[in-house]
């Protein structure tokens, strides 16, 4: 018995494992792009004699900056994200709009107030992120075509039209989703990272005293005895973890199992060998400070290798793209941004999503951000601000959910906070120096999104307000169709009239009644709420409410879909079982009926002046509800009404 068991099991792992494989390769094509081609620029940016407050090229500062990187990567990434953040999902969905959804599920008065302060600031992090997602995309692609200076330096002038000539076609490619390049991103990156740790170790042999960075006390060194030089220097070395983000943000497409494997088994080495490398190149010969990356490799490999660089930085600048389509969705599905046309490009992951508009905005803000800052060590004094900012709030909304939701003891929860946001605080406190070097071009990115997302929010609650007033109870709306003297006259067919929730009339089917004095035979109200959780379950999906009379034909029902998802009107229609719906609902002849509403500002003291203007500038990048719902053209008809803000 015990042998056939343990049979069983052995064959069930065996079995497992290459499916276990194929996340894992997964992970490394989309999850570790951003931060695998950091070692293009880190160092180089680092040691840039052109920075405002430069490193200077010498054996104690080469060892003392390798170590401080190292330490960083292990203590931002593998301590603060690996092992502590990415413990914190929302129904196995990573990322800071994650620990928002938790937050907002707090109870208790005091939790609630202190929750609703941390989710604004974690909203200002999400908000950063699009900052992020234009310039990692600019930063990437510009230094592994600038490996092209140290190939042939008379190709420097080529180096902006072909990066601009990139751009464009990677943002023109997004609406065919990556499905299809999805499965050559994971070997193209096993490729990238093998070849980075193998140039690293070649030059590790010619100077194996570098490992001896690997010991903290250089790191420690360099920080205390030269903070005056450190201290400005952690603004470069955060370059080393930029991408950390994307390991959470991801974590739902691929678990965190996989993204762990992937780290500790393949990047975390590859990224060391390669710091380690470098490091040794400069102590070898200073001069090679200008390049460093690219001239690890002989002179043979340096072309290919620079086109190895320019498919990783694209690969990473993929995944930031897609993550933030999945931010801007999420935004969306929880209030904080107008509907917004989205599209699903791969039927097999609901993940892969393409959102026009945002990929447009992108394109233009990145290709600006090539033409205004014309090299990557430029753009980085911009590019860690974005990071160092990000990872601070989300290590602070983590040991808050730990805290309050887990219950972890406070002295815990101090133990592992205070250290690091202190180093967290160092780094962010470094990049505000760079502040008038560019690092205020994420600032004013995040500020101004953060801007756009909270006077959206807070429109909505006034136009919510407005409409309810204007719909009127939608009970006594019923019970007065059930009372009237002459009854309606009643139209053949079914009429699904859309509305914002269970409470209030539909604007048209009050217009409907009022103003055409007809009715369908079978009415249907729908709602769709967005629960704050990735997905929901079929069980949980529809709620239906007679609305009080089990034989009038109207019916309410409630459609409930996660932040993740985007509901297909009809479909879920087509599913629901006529014995709760008062018989059976002809979805393929069923009209359609929404109410359309225009906005004017108004007098009333609900906002300020200029915040009603955003928020009525922003209503007209919203979608178009039919599209959006997956509605009938032919059959949707569209009745128009006036609120003011």
């Amino acid at each position: 018995m015990v042998t056939e068991t343990q049979s069983g099991t052995s064959a069930h792992t065996a079995g497992r494992d290459p499916v276990r494989a194929a996340v894992v390769v997964g992970a490394l094509g989309v999850v570790f792009g951003d931060i695998g081609t950091s070692p293009i620029y880190t160092l180089q940016t680092v040691f840039n004699p052109e920075d405002p407050h430069p490193v200077p090229v010498d054996t104690a500062n080469v060892y003392g900056v390798v170590s401080l990187i190292f330490w960083s990567v292990m203590v931002i990434v593998t301590l603060t994200y690996i092992s502590l953040v990415m413990r914190a999902d929302n129904e196995g969905e990573g990322g800071i709009m994650a620990l928002i959804t938790l937050l907002r599920r707090l109870g208790g008065t005091r939790d609630r107030r202190a929750a609703a302060v941390l989710a604004g600031v974690g909203i200002f992090g999400a908000a950063l992120f699009f900052g992020d997602s234009m310039i990692t995309p600019a930063i990437s692609v510009l230094s592994a075509v600038e490996g092209l200076k140290i190939v042939e330096p008379d190709l420097a002038n080529l180096i902006i039209p072909i990066t601009v000539v990139i751009i464009i076609a990677l943002f023109a490619v997004q609406r065919r989703g990556t499905a299809a390049v999805g499965r050559l991103f994971g070997p193209v990156m096993i490729l990238w990272f093998l070849a980075i740790g193998a140039l690293g170790v070649a030059e590790i042999i010619h100077h194996p005293e570098i490992l001896k960075a690997l010991l903290p006390t250089y790191a420690l060194s360099f920080a205390i005895g030269h903070f005056h030089i450190a201290f400005f220097a952690l603004a470069a070395i955060v370059l080393a973890v930029t991408g950390a983000e994307a390991l959470y943000a991801d974590m739902g497409h691929f678990g965190r199992k996989a993204i762990t494997r992937g780290w500790l088994g393949l990047v975390l080495p590859a990224c060391t060998l390669s710091y380690f490398g470098q490091g040794a190149l400069i102590l070898g010969d200073p001069a090679t400070v200008s390049g460093p990356f690219f001239l690890l490799a002989p002179g043979w490999a340096r072309l290919p290798l620079v086109l190895l660089a320019t498919a990783a930085t694209v690969i990473a600048s993929q995944a930031v793209i897609t993550g933030a389509f999945s931010v801007a969705s999420q935004a969306v599905q929880l209030g904080y941004l107008p509907r917004l046309r989205i599209a699903h490009t791969s039927e097999s992951t609901i993940g892969q999503i393409y959102v026009p508009w945002i990929n447009w905005l992108l394109m233009v803000s990145v290709l600006t951000l090539v033409f205004a800052f014309q090299s990557s060590a430029a753009l980085a004094y911009a590019f860690g601000m974005a990071v160092t900012a990000t990872i601070t709030i989300t290590t602070l909304l983590f040991f808050y959910v730990a805290h309050t939701k887990w219950r972890t003891p406070l002295w815990l929860v101090l133990l592992g906070a205070i250290p690091l946001l202190a180093i967290d605080a160092l780094f962010l406190a470094a990049n505000l120096t760079k502040l008038v070097h560019g690092a205020w071009l994420p600032l004013l990115i995040g500020l101004t999104a953060f801007t756009v997302m909270i006077t959206w929010a807070r429109g909505r609650v006034v136009v919510t307000a407005a409409r309810e007033k204007a719909e009127g109870p939608l009970r006594d709306f019923v019970d007065r169709l059930r009372d009237r003297e002459s009854p309606l006259t009643r139209a053949p067919g079914t009429a699904v009239f859309l509305n914002r929730g269970s409470r209030t009339t539909p604007l048209a089917m009050r217009a409907n009644v009022e103003h055409n004095h007809v009715l369908h035979e079978h009415v249907v109200i729908l709602s769709l709420e967005t629960r704050p959780v990735p997905r929901v379950a079929e069980p949980d999906r529809v709620h239906i409410d007679a609305l009080g009379y089990t034989e009038d034909g109207i019916i309410h029902v409630t459609i409930y879909h996660g932040y993740m998802e985007t509901p297909q009107v009809p479909h879920i229609l087509r599913g629901l079982d006529p014995a709760h719906t008062e018989g059976p609902i002809s979805v393929d002849d069923a009209s359609y009926f929404l109410s359309k509403i225009e906005l004017k500002k108004g007098d009333a003291a609900t906002m300020a002046a200029w915040r009603k203007r955003l928020f009525i500038a922003t209503s007209f990048i919203t979608s178009d509800a039919a599209d959006y719902f997956g509605l009938p053209r032919e059959r949707t008809v569209i009745m128009g009404s006036q609120v003011e803000v």
